[in-house]
């Protein structure tokens, strides 16, 4: 099979919605997909983009899909009503779980908070309790992401998936081959495969 990345960024409902299916997906046919963070802001900076998720008339139909999609695949799933998600410190966080081997987990805690549980993430006495009971020391963490090599990490990836033809989250990539939205994970295990 060949390689799977998957580009993602906390804040995006349909990166989560990617993240529950390809957990599916990794068990049914013992594959890893590659988790690659990146900082969606940043990417629709460098392609210039508005999320939809800040317009007015896409927000409301967009909620409204994730609902539908969240329904089909049997997600549990609660619009983040503290949305948009300012994610840069999450982000910079899942360099650092990535480095030292706990990205999975990481992710994983970090989706469930921010679209089953509608933390506000935003604020940062939330954050810091939400790290802290993922046994995760909050100084030591602070301090990890304020290192200029994470800021720098994060953004090197940002800027590397925009070079790829990444241009917003969830994106998948196999071999040179881009896939992007969670309604296309069909198509993307089917490039995996050939």
């Amino acid at each position: 099979m060949k390689k799977i990345d998957f580009y993602f960024d906390i804040s995006s409902p349909y990166s989560y919605l990617a993240h529950e299916q390809i957990k599916f997906f990794e068990k049914k046919n013992k594959i890893k997909v590659n988790y690659m963070p990146i900082l969606l802001g940043g990417l629709h900076q460098l392609a210039n983009i508005t999320a939809p998720g800040l317009n007015p008339s896409r927000a409301k139909h967009m909620i409204k899909d994730l609902k539908i999609c969240a329904e089909w695949y049997s997600i549990k799933f609660q619009f983040n009503r503290y949305f948009p998600l300012k994610t840069i410190y999450i982000m910079r966080g899942a360099c650092v779980a990535e480095k030292e081997g706990f990205l999975n987990n990481y992710t994983d805690k970090f989706f469930r908070a921010a679209w089953v549980e509608s933390l506000n993430l935003n604020d940062n006495k939330i954050l810091e309790k939400f790290i802290k009971n993922m046994d995760i020391n909050p100084k030591v963490f602070e301090e990890k992401i304020s290192d200029q090599k994470i800021k720098d990490d994060l953004k090197n990836k940002t800027n590397a998936a925009f070079k790829r033809g990444v241009f917003g989250a969830p994106t998948f990539i196999v071999g040179s081959k881009v896939f992007f939205g969670q309604d296309r994970l069909e198509f993307v295990y089917r490039e995996s495969k050939k």
